[in-house]
């Protein structure tokens, strides 16, 4: 296959003989709706050093440095809308070709998109919430962020008094155990993982794709730059993912 229309009819046909598909999405196929990546040069993490979980938790400081960061970058993220990427997920979703989303993203796209809720499985939480590390309670942003914001007021929890921050995993923080099994689950019975816009380099995440393969199912991996998995895929394409799935499932 050595030209790019070979490889979306070659995606084509893998897509219309698949019965249970997964697809598993990280940064680039948002960074296409003008979210910033965090870990590529020039990404987030240059410009910010981020607050470890076990610091936060134990102090005051941390918690406002946290906060600081998270309404200092929200911007491009409160004016995102989900691009042909998404919607293109979406349509196969709801198509019955998909059967569950699997995500690194935090930034609420897919759901935005028109994905139900249960067939969205977030590896690394959400940020468009917040919740109490205690009880879980859930906590809109727009409260946070005016009491932050007048004067660096940190949340915490009307029920119980646990400190409060976004429903995202931080550096240091476990993986959330719900997901991740019905991540293995969805991994393990599908016969096709299109690993979408992610480096594939963060793991335990990143260990889905050969998961699948090693378990029978054909391996598509979608990004723009190559990744250190390309060799064990059935398809490769380095190419702009919005364009692509756009034209693949045929959405505007």
């Amino acid at each position: 296959m050595n030209t790019r229309e070979d490889r979306r009819s070659a995606l084509g046909r893998l897509l219309a003989e698949s019965e249970r598909a997964v697809v598993f999405t990280g940064a680039g196929i948002s960074t296409e709706s003008g979210i910033p990546d965090f870990r590529s040069p020039g990404g987030v993490w240059e410009k910010f050093k981020p607050v470890m979980y076990q610091d936060f938790v134990v102090s005051d400081a941390a918690k406002r440095e946290y906060w600081r960061q998270r309404f200092s970058r929200e911007g491009a993220m409160l004016q995102a809308e989900p691009n042909r990427g998404h919607r293109a997920v979406e349509k196969l979703v709801r198509t019955g070709k998909i059967s569950a989303v699997i995500t690194q993203n935090i930034d609420g796209l897919h759901q935005r998109s028109g994905v139900p809720e249960d067939r969205i499985i977030e590896l690394h939480g959400n940020s468009t919430y917040a919740s109490c590390l205690e009880c879980a309670a859930r906590y809109e942003i727009p409260p946070i962020r005016e009491a932050f914001l007048k004067n660096e007021t940190l949340p915490l929890c009307n029920h119980c008094g646990g400190a409060v921050k976004t429903a995202t995993i931080s550096f240091g923080q476990s993986m959330p155990e719900d997901a991740m099994r019905l991540a293995q689950i969805e991994t393990l019975q599908c016969d096709l993982f299109l690993a979408i816009g992610s480096s594939l380099v963060v793991y335990p995440a990143a260990g889905f794709p050969l998961m699948a393969k090693e378990h029978g199912a054909r391996l598509v991996i979608l990004t723009r730059d190559p990744t250190d998995l390309d060799r064990y895929a059935d398809l490769v394409l380095n190419d702009e993912i919005g364009p692509v799935l756009g034209d693949v499932v045929g959405v505007n």
